[in-house]
């Protein structure tokens, strides 16, 4: 099991340079997912058809393909011990609010012992408070 994080699960989406290895990295094990990875991911999906990185009919792909994974995710709920890791993570690293509930929520899904589940990540700041944290990142 790890915890994905939306950066590293976009490429699976839409072809990047990183698609195959984490396509391969993706059908190792389950994946661990914040409850709002969804949106973040069609986040990105827009702003690649906004900025016409990406055409309609590839976003529309992109879009079927993260309904048929979002299916498959174990999500991390929105609760209330969410909330306070990711105030003390906000604190503790340069994060942004998203990002820090990201992290937060993968340390719910490690059961507050980070050296029990792998980070994937492709996000610089996130992957660094992520090893500070003790996740061992991928």
């Amino acid at each position: 099991m790890r915890f994905w994080d939306s950066s590293a699960l976009v490429p699976l989406l839409v072809e990047e340079p990183l698609t195959d290895e984490l396509l391969a990295l993706y059908g190792q094990d389950d994946v661990v997912a914040w409850w709002g990875t969804e949106v973040e991911c069609a986040s990105a999906l827009a702003r690649l058809e906004r900025s016409d990185q990406i055409g309609r009919p590839e976003v529309a792909e992109a879009f079927r393909r993260l309904q048929g994974l979002s299916v498959t995710w174990h999500l991390v709920e929105p609760v209330d011990r969410l909330k306070m890791h990711a105030k003390r993570l906000l604190r503790a690293h340069d994060l942004r609010a998203a990002d820090s509930v990201q992290l937060a929520a993968a340390v719910l899904a490690a059961e507050d012992h980070p050296p029990n589940l792998e980070f994937v990540c492709r996000d610089e700041r996130l992957l660094l408070a992520a090893e500070r944290e003790g996740f061992p990142v991928l």
